[in-house]
């Protein structure tokens, strides 16, 4: 067959008086890597949860695998063995190990009498997960794992059993914490599966991977369909300007530092997971950047700061504009540094709290009278105000945070971080799942921040994010700081030869 392996014609779908699709047409043909890529908001995830049978689509709409008709909506769409999904929230069950995850959607080995075979189950799951060589321990409860071994079993989950027959592998985002090694490997797992027949819809905001990967391109905005290109036709700038429908400047570099600024934030011999008595100073008006491969340490540096890793801690903190003292590493929650954390949706936002709830929630003991009722106007002052000043796009500050899409959640995040007026701001992944536009917004809002004195701590794999926001970027390797790179010389290469040691 020559056809498309999936089609869907005419699709669209309101929320309300939101139209978030309008007549969205989407082939994908066998043996090829589709891209979907758009603004946030522009409809792409609505688009994936139809087709997995999350949401129902308006009446008119159209879909087919090889030529067969299926119900978009319908739960048995999200069933289809030639269907397999794996979404940006990933959907695991952090409470379970990943060997239980993975038998969610398979079953488990059982013998005759209906016991469960667990030595089989654990050979057959290390043989999924250990394709992308993290060394994940299948056994524990998956809230013990890194964003990234979290990740790499949704993956291997949507993998399993698919032994080369023809249909579609949709992944919305499957990178948004992956650093360069590991998406590499993924790269290799989603060509072989293209190269068995298959087609894979894949969802990025990241502009690389669509011209690393892709064979074809669709752009949606405002949830229509505004162009199918073969990737090839194409450069970044006329991609980044079918997103936002105007001329846009993709690239984005840190202005130097005018000079020496006195610390805001000191550590000293900080101990925490692989971190091994980690030191370093950051002064007012610095953007710091902290990177490493995955297991090195780096992302828990933020958590360590702030007071927010789960496991043991030890090692000191000072705050020199506040205090001569030092504070234990163990008690930095005390100090009340915001973080703005990898894992949005699991640690950095409450789905059943609306946009405001969410913004003021740190700030409440402020907001109250003197009778400890809260204050609701000037809640909703305060959320107002800052909804504006980050540009968070949202029908009001009532609006349930899970109405908004993931840049506009990260927004507010940010601003709950910024209201409180912090000496130091630490994130994390700060632009992981986030499309290209709200991505610059992000740099300019963190930007001003710094400029205006505040001192920025930014963890992150993605290297874009380093050369963009970082003015120093102290590398970590094996627990310890490796190499320190400051200024012009913060390039990706020079961030690829630290983090592997080749340099």
């Amino acid at each position: 067959m020559t056809g498309p392996v999936l089609r869907v014609a005419a699709l669209s779908k309101r929320f309300g008086g939101t139209q978030a699709l309008k007549d969205v047409d989407l082939e994908v043909l066998p043996g090829e890597i589709h891209a979907l890529i758009g603004p946030n908001g522009s409809g792409k995830s609505t688009l994936i949860k139809i087709l997995a049978g999350y949401h129902h689509a308006e009446p008119g709409a159209v879909a087919e695998l090889d030529g067969e008709p299926f119900g978009l909506g319908q739960v048995a769409a999200s069933r289809h063995d030639r269907l397999r999904f794996v979404h940006q929230e990933l959907g695991l069950v952090g409470e379970l190990s990943a060997i239980d995850n993975l038998a969610l959607s398979h079953g488990f080995a059982r013998t005759a009498f209906g016991n469960i075979r667990w030595p089989e189950m654990e050979r057959r799951t290390s043989a999924l997960v250990e394709r992308f060589g993290l060394g994940i321990d299948v056994r524990r409860p998956l809230v013990t794992a890194t964003p990234v071994q979290r990740a790499v079993v949704a993956i291997a989950a949507a993998l399993q059993g698919w032994e080369g027959r023809r249909g579609v592998l949709v992944l919305d985002e499957p990178t948004a914490v992956l650093p360069p090694g590991e998406v590499a490997r993924l790269f290799d797992i989603v060509r072989e599966v293209r190269d068995a027949g298959a087609g894979v819809l894949y969802v990025s905001h990241r502009m690389d991977e669509i011209f690393a990967l892709a064979d074809r391109v669709t752009v949606i905005r405002g949830g229509r369909r505004i162009a199918t290109r073969p990737v090839a036709e194409l450069t970044p700038r006329l991609l980044a300007e079918l997103m936002a429908g105007e001329d846009m400047e993709t690239t984005h570099r840190p202005a130097p530092r005018s000079g020496p600024t006195n610390p805001v934030l000191e550590v000293r011999d900080l101990w925490a997971g692989p971190l091994r008595g980690v030191d370093f100073d950051l002064a007012g008006g610095e953007r710091l950047g902290i990177t490493g491969l995955v297991g090195s340490g780096h992302e828990i540096v933020p958590y360590a700061v702030c007071g927010a890793h789960a496991g043991r801690v030890s090692g000191r903190l000072r705050l020199p504009e506040r205090s001569e003292r030092w504070t234990e590493a163990r008690d930095a929650g005390g100090l009340g540094l915001p973080l703005v954390p990898a894992d949005r949706a699991g640690e950095g936002v409450i789905g059943d709290f609306s946009v405001g709830e969410n913004l003021t929630l740190p700030l409440l003991d402020r907001l109250r009278s003197r009778s400890g009722r809260l204050r609701r106007r000037r809640e909703s002052a305060l959320a107002q105000d800052w909804i504006r000043r980050v540009g968070v796009r949202t029908a009001g500050h009532a609006a349930r945070i899970t109405t908004l899409s993931g840049g506009n959640q990260q927004k507010v995040v940010m601003a709950r971080c910024l209201a409180g007026r912090p000496p130091v701001l630490a994130l994390c992944e700060p632009t992981a799942g986030v499309d290209i536009a709200t991505r610059l917004q992000l740099y300019d809002l963190i930007g001003r921040q710094s400029d205006e004195g505040m001192g920025v701590i930014v963890s992150s794999s993605d290297t874009q994010d380093l050369l963009a926001l970082c003015t120093r970027v102290l590398v970590v390797r094996d627990g310890r700081i490796a190499r320190e790179i400051r200024g012009r010389d913060i390039t990706e290469p020079a961030l690829v030869h630290a983090m592997e040691g080749t340099e």
